[in-house]
């Protein structure tokens, strides 16, 4: 009987550590999983490094269903799509300015946007949603204005 008591502990004992390296492994798994998650945060700033009006990230690459938010951290930014500068069947967006906005991305493609007051300052930015590039000849149409034309040339040819 004794014999049997402590197998019978050795067997509990056994199943609690595989039951507790379970529970581990999946809170773990689950923390992971959250820090995959792709939706994205990008500041609109004054300043970066020696860049004026500029989108703390340039190029955001999201999978469809991810949201993009943009924090206005300095005052007078906003964001707004270029026209011609998104997939086929984007409606129009453009946030008010100098308030936080955010905007899931369920059409795959490039996105191309401005901050209204300073394009031509070139404080524009990309999202790439799916790595789908088919509207990237749209894209290069835009008219760009000021210092947005130098700058789109580069984030367009290193998409």
């Amino acid at each position: 009987m004794n014999a049997m008591n402590k197998s019978l502990k050795k067997i509990k004992s056994l199943f609690l550590t595989i039951t507790l390296f379970f529970i581990l492994m999946l809170s773990a798994l689950s923390i992971s999983l959250s820090a995959l998650a792709a939706d994205q945060t990008v500041e609109m700033l004054n300043r970066l490094e020696k860049e004026n009006m500029v989108f703390s990230k340039k190029i955001v690459k999201i999978d469809e269903g991810d949201t993009v938010f943009w924090k206005a951290t300095k005052p007078g930014h906003n964001v707004e799509f270029i026209k011609g500068g998104v997939p086929e069947g984007v409606t129009k967006f453009k946030s008010a300015i100098s308030k936080d906005t955010e905007y899931k991305f369920e059409i795959p493609g490039i996105y191309a946007y401005w901050c209204t007051p300073h394009k031509g300052m070139g404080m524009i930015g990309f999202v790439v949603v799916g790595n789908d590039k088919s509207n990237l000849e749209s894209v290069k149409k835009i008219k760009y204005m000021g210092m947005s034309k130098k700058i789109a040339i580069e984030l367009i040819n290193s998409l």
